[in-house]
């Protein structure tokens, strides 16, 4: 009968390391890819083999991986605990933290690098061990912690935070980087979590853990929190300009989730004494709704800039900001005081009129007949039945034009017959009409 294969570990629930009740969270949570068994020559033992190296009862158990014969030892077997069945979580728990305190750094070595996998089957005292740990007489034994709390604090931030706190601040360079990556990994699945580290680290008197805690900023400025927007606000005013500058960049990106708060950062932001921190401003200013008052107000208050890169930026917002009438109102005022020549010329663009000021051609050019309409767009237009210039617009697709009455033939009025004059009644004639009367009868 075939052996049964190792159960492998259901979907992970973050729970608390200390009471065991999950956490909420608030939105479905995706564990990290690093605690995913990792792939080595231990995956070769059997579960019976990794209990047995691990507690020392076999030396040794070669195992067949990549087509190569190799040697398992005790930190093998170790390192293959988390590749245990879920019947025998309970004693290999046992075995790991028994490892924690061996005497050979090697196999607590071992035992760190299996912990953040490990820990997602039983987390039961392992953290208590890895901040001991982080502080043992070898050194390699601490890096090896170091490592290993980097990569359990995406998924176990309430286990690590102590550590992580110190880890970020410790006087070992390499020690401190590795606490960093940890947090920044921490941005993609608790960055409530990292707003809380930031909020203290802001508040170091060491400039370089400042200017580090502004970049996690921008890691996590998406989340629409007012914890976020308070390390903003705060980072805003920082003395040193090299965290202003770095908080500055998240702006735009904040203007574009919230308009009221991205308005009134840039409108701090501008009034900053760095240049650059003034220059994210106004890029600030560009996501926002250049018809809002207060925005309309920036960019006008940034066209008479001390900082001549701000008045760029504003001077080439103004045409989209107001009409041609108001904006050469604008133009002869700033031309007063503008000494950069490329603005002037600028400025002088802005001002001109070629109805008005320019050569016989230009004016010409301004009443023009407009451009022909390309065909491919009057066949779309014809296709809608909509008229093309002058034409008469065709009739739809689908609709017959109704057809046109023919003419009537005129209609003929019959002749009345005409009434008998008072001569006819009477028998007269007007015959004698035709001879003149003779010159001896009178004539009446």
């Amino acid at each position: 009968m075939p052996a049964k294969e190792p159960l492998m570990a259901k979907k992970y629930i973050a729970r608390d390391p200390r009471t065991g009740k999950p956490i909420q969270t608030g939105q479905t949570f995706t564990a990290d890819a690093s605690y995913e068994p990792a792939q080595g020559p231990w995956c070769a033992l059997h579960p019976s083999d990794i209990m047995s190296l691990s507690e020392g009862t076999l030396a040794q158990r070669d195992v067949r991986w990549k087509n190569k014969t190799l040697t398992m030892t005790r930190k093998n077997g170790i390192r293959a605990l988390s590749h245990v069945p879920q019947n025998m979580v309970m004693p290999a728990h046992k075995m790991l933290l028994a490892a924690f305190e061996d005497e050979d750094p090697q196999i607590r070595i071992a035992a760190l690098e299996v912990l953040p996998e490990f820990a997602v089957r039983r987390s039961n005292e392992l953290f208590d061990w890895l901040s001991v740990l982080l502080d043992d007489g070898d050194t390699s034994v601490q890096k090896a912690a170091s490592a290993s709390l980097a990569r359990a604090a995406p998924t176990f931030p309430s286990g690590v935070h102590s550590s992580l706190e110190n880890e970020l601040r410790h006087p070992d360079k390499q020690r401190r980087a590795t606490a960093w990556k940890g947090l920044e990994a921490l941005t993609k699945t608790w960055p409530d979590v990292v707003a809380d580290h930031v909020d203290t680290l802001l508040l170091e008197p060491e400039v370089e853990l400042r200017r580090r805690a502004a970049k996690m900023i921008n890691a996590i400025v998406s989340r629409k929190t007012s914890a976020v927007w308070d390390l903003v606000s705060w980072a805003l005013n920082d003395e040193d300009a090299q965290v202003r500058k770095t908080v500055a960049k998240s702006l735009p990106r904040l203007a574009k989730q919230d308009v009221r708060m991205g308005t009134m950062f840039a409108e701090r932001a501008i009034a900053d004494p760095d240049p650059d921190v003034r220059l994210s401003a106004i890029k600030t200013i560009e996501k926002l709704n250049r018809g809002h008052g207060r925005a309309r107000d920036l960019i006008l208050a940034g066209a008479r800039s001390n900082d001549v890169r701000v008045r760029r930026a504003c001077v080439s917002l103004l045409p989209k900001l107001m009409d041609e009438a108001e904006l050469r109102a604008l133009v002869d005022d700033l031309l007063k005081t503008e000494t950069d020549a490329a603005l002037v010329e600028k400025l002088m663009q802005y001002r001109f009129d070629a109805m008005l000021e320019g050569t016989e051609e230009e004016k010409n050019a301004a009443l023009s007949p407009a451009l022909p309409v390309p065909d491919i767009d009057k066949e779309v237009l014809l296709a809608q039945g909509k008229r093309v210039g002058m034409a008469p617009s065709p009739p739809q697709a689908g609709k017959e034009r109704p057809a046109e009455p023919a003419p009537e033939p005129p209609t003929t009025t019959p002749a009345q017959p005409s009434r008998p004059t008072q001569d006819e009644l009477m028998g007269y004639h007007d015959d004698d009409d035709d001879f003149p009367p003779d010159e001896d009868e009178p004539y009446f």
